[in-house]
């Protein structure tokens, strides 16, 4: 329930809190005083849709603050954890600001929402219903989830069983679908794949192959040169005498004959002979080169083309051969998927049949549950429009249901609306084309009653859906606000004598002038107090012994009624 509301620059309330109890609280006051500028505030904070016109005139913003009690808040916990949003002794408070920039700034709990989220919560905390604003009694796509609210004892496990049929049959049908949109395009992304593993292994390429290649490939093509300068070198070192490896040899022996006489000497000794034994190595090194040295004009064109294949796979699957050979490995696993997968197609197809068949089998039980609870609805609601003086109207819920086209939705293969009907032989018509106010009153108040308890909100606000009503039927509405009252905390605007006498707490709302500015207080009426009150309702305007009689009667018959609508 709402505990208190705290409202700054707000229309034309500059400042003002008000404590709310549990039972019906009426609001009423002169037209135009600021009666359903309160209920405004209440549903900004509950979610609505701000603007820069609730600021009051001079104020830079307006802020709003609203402190709810929680009756059963395991229902709301869920939520608030999933939102990140911590629960404070069965408490929460609900803050919103409006600047002059448009800017709405949101807190819940003291953590900072988006609008989304303020509206997700609030929706769990209050129901405003107004004259000309239906809720989701008037949107025919609501109805479904007020017959499951009624019928959840026995949907609910049906219900779930089905949702979590429905997920698994959709995530199947998905995959089903994506696989015969993309049919064309798999086959064409198979053939590619299997080319190119092809290519790639008839090459049978080799790491280091391209360089080992090359690096022939460039001696061929300098044979000229490379044989003269082996043989020139050779000659060099062990041609006519006297040759290079002589005359070192000659140095050798030289060297020899002193090195005994000074370190220095054995040491240049030593260079002398490594060096002469390392040139003669070279020498057979040189000689077996050029006796291994061949032209073979046709290993040249070999190499060349062997070099023009592994490019070309260069080009296309990667820079190297180490990069291509990983391109292989790549495309073979996809391969090997792609061929497992259509192995699996066939399999994928009877996965979504017997998916389909489940769910038909789960949605139709569920269906079946569903009616049996609409009957049983139907006879409550129709007991309830007899109270409120429509006993010729009967009300029934439909179930457009195409049994040649049955379509699975989330919720079920329901498609629910409530019709009615007002007068007989009219026949029936859907709620929510109903014209008449009086009547369209009549029949929300009649299913809040049922739904109120079911709905487990907190807070319902009725702001003058007692509009067009009068008499006998004024005091019938009267009487079901009254019900719903013990169900749910009600705050109620209205302008009949009838309704304010069957409240527990009567608030006064007057519009002051002061300083020549426009404010609204809130009084809470004692009650001598309602007795005058409720006679300027009967009278309008002056104030006679015989209305402040009537009022006194009003208030005694209204404890009356409750009495025995507790009993009832």
């Amino acid at each position: 329930m709402l505990q208190e509301l705290v409202i700054h620059d707000f229309a034309i309330i500059d400042k003002l809190s008000i404590e709310f109890q549990p039972g019906m609280t009426v609001l009423t006051g002169e037209t135009g005083a600021g009666k359903s500028i309160i209920i405004d505030a209440v549903g900004l904070l509950a979610g609505g849709r701000g603007s820069t016109d609730f600021i009051r005139a001079g104020a830079n913003k307006c802020t709003l603050e609203g402190l709810f009690i929680l009756d059963e808040p395991e229902v709301l916990n869920p939520l608030l954890d999933q939102y990140g949003i911590d629960q404070d002794n069965d408490t929460i408070l609900l803050q919103r600001e409006i600047n002059q920039h448009g800017r709405s700034i949101c807190r819940i709990n003291g953590h900072l929402v988006n609008l989304t989220i303020l509206k997700a919560i609030g929706e769990h905390l209050v129901d405003i219903h107004g004259q000309n604003e239906h809720q989701e009694l008037m949107f025919p796509e609501k109805h479904l989830g007020l017959l499951d609210q009624f019928a959840k004892p026995v949907i609910q496990d049906t219900r779930l069983a089905y949702q979590q049929a429905f997920e698994q049959y959709k995530k199947l049908y998905q995959s089903l679908q994506q696989r015969r949109n993309h049919e064309q395009e798999w086959a064409q992304r198979l053939d590619m794949l299997q080319y190119q593993s092809t290519e790639i292994n008839g090459a049978q390429l080799k790491l280091g192959e391209d360089d080992a290649l090359s690096q022939e490939k460039e001696r061929l093509e300098n044979f000229q040169k490379i044989n003269e300068n082996l043989g020139l070198a050779y000659q060099t070192l062990t041609g006519v005498e006297p040759n290079a490896l002589d005359q070192i040899g000659q140095a050798m022996t030289a060297l020899a004959d002193i090195a005994e006489l000074d370190p220095v000497y054995q040491k240049i000794s030593d260079a002398v002979n490594s060096a002469f034994y390392e040139l003669q190595d070279t020498s057979s090194e040189l000689s077996r080169q050029i006796d291994n040295l061949s032209w073979d004009e046709g290993r040249l064109d070999e190499i060349d083309n062997r070099l023009e294949v592994i490019n070309e796979l260069k080009r296309k699957y990667g820079e190297s051969i180490e990069s291509i050979l990983q391109y292989q490995t790549k495309i073979d696993a996809e391969l090997e998927k792609m061929n497992q997968s259509d192995t699996d197609f066939e399999s994928l197809e009877a996965d979504v049949q017997r998916a389909k068949k489940r769910l038909l089998q789960l949605g139709q039980e569920l269906s079946n549950r569903r009616k049996k609870a609409a009957q049983t609805l139907t006879l409550k609601i129709q007991s309830e429009l007899s109270d409120l003086y429509m006993d010729k109207a009967k009300f029934s819920v439909r179930f457009k249901q195409n049994e040649q086209q049955l379509k699975f939705f989330k919720d079920g293969i329901d498609d629910v609306e409530f019709y009615i009907q007002t007068n007989p032989g009219e026949g029936s018509k859907p709620l929510a084309k109903i014209a008449s106010g009086g009547e369209l009153s009549r029949i929300m108040l009649a299913l809040k009653t049922i739904f109120s308890h079911a709905q487990g909100i907190t807070s319902i606000i009725f702001d003058e859906v007692d509009t067009g009503v009068s008499g006998r039927v004024a005091q019938a509405i009267a009487n079901k606000i009254a019900v719903i009252a013990a169900n749910s905390q009600v705050l109620c605007i209205s302008h009949l004598p009838q309704v304010a006498a069957m409240a527990d707490i009567q608030l006064l709302i007057q519009k002051k002038i002061t300083a020549n500015r426009t404010k609204t207080s809130v009084n809470h009426l004692a009650e001598k107090q309602r007795v005058s009150e409720i006679a300027r309702m009967i009278t309008g305007t002056e104030i006679t012994t015989l209305a402040l009689e009537h009022a006194q009667e009003l208030l005694q018959l209204a404890e009356d009624q409750k009495a025995a609508l507790m009993k009832a």
